[in-house]
């Protein structure tokens, strides 16, 4: 028998000198992944708010997708990555714009004061109106229109929390706590009123010469409005 060559020992590979088999991808550290997700939230927001000032001010068909590209300094295929269609971006602002508005009547709940509930929603609303014009113009001019992209989002999950808060306020009635009102109406009215001083902005200035900017002009019409309805809600 012949004598075979001894086998050379083989050699540990260590973390550092273990081969990258040809094809793999390097998973992205946590980091680098946060960045990137923050990344898309910021572009995502930039176009967002840019085609809210637009279509506030143009409307869905008088707004081109350039020019929204234009405003929230991306390029067109960069718009189109995010949202696939003008019409997407456009249903997109909407259902953004209408949580902001809603939001203030979800904090009503029966263990609630419904006087001191209902004066605080008031400024919060009138609080809105001055600070987010551009939303409730955009809303009104929607609504006008006959709500053709939005419909499906007053249907349910608007019809749905006006029904639960209706709930509520009628709970009020039969405490004693409010005066025997309609519900709805009361909802309608806290609407309407608030949101006259974004959607009539401008003929709101050009009768009173102000506008909800104006401090003292903003607490006089938060007091007004308190005034009116609480008087009106008050058991009698």
């Amino acid at each position: 028998m012949t004598d075979q060559p001894p086998v050379p020992p083989r050699k540990r590979l260590t973390a550092s000198k273990t081969p990258r088999l040809k094809g793999a991808t390097r998973v992205p550290s946590a980091s680098a992944q946060d960045r990137r997700l923050r990344m898309i939230e910021s572009k995502r927001t930039s176009i967002l708010h840019a085609a809210l000032e637009l279509f506030s001010r143009f409307g869905l068909h008088g707004t081109s997708l350039d020019q929204v590209a234009t405003q929230a300094d991306v390029s067109k295929t960069n718009l189109l990555y995010y949202f696939g269609s003008k019409e997407e971006l456009y249903i997109n602002v909407l259902r953004q714009l209408l949580e902001v508005w809603l939001q203030p009547l979800q904090a009503f709940s029966v263990e609630q004061d419904p006087v001191e509930a209902i004066r605080e929603y008031l400024r919060v609303k009138l609080e809105l109106s001055r600070d987010h014009p551009a939303e409730s113009r955009l809303f009104c001019m929607e609504i006008m229109q006959g709500a053709p992209l939005l419909l499906g989002e007053l249907q349910q999950p608007l019809h749905d929390l006006v029904e639960n808060k209706v709930a509520v306020i009628q709970a009020w009635i039969d405490a004693g706590k409010l005066a025997p009102i309609a519900p709805h109406h009361l909802i309608f009215s806290l609407w309407a009123t608030t949101q006259h001083y974004a959607d009539f902005r401008v003929q709101v200035e050009a009768v009173a010469g102000k506008t909800l900017d104006d401090p003292a002009f903003f607490e006089e019409t938060l007091r007004s409005l308190q005034a009116l309805i609480l008087d009106g809600v008050r058991p009698r």
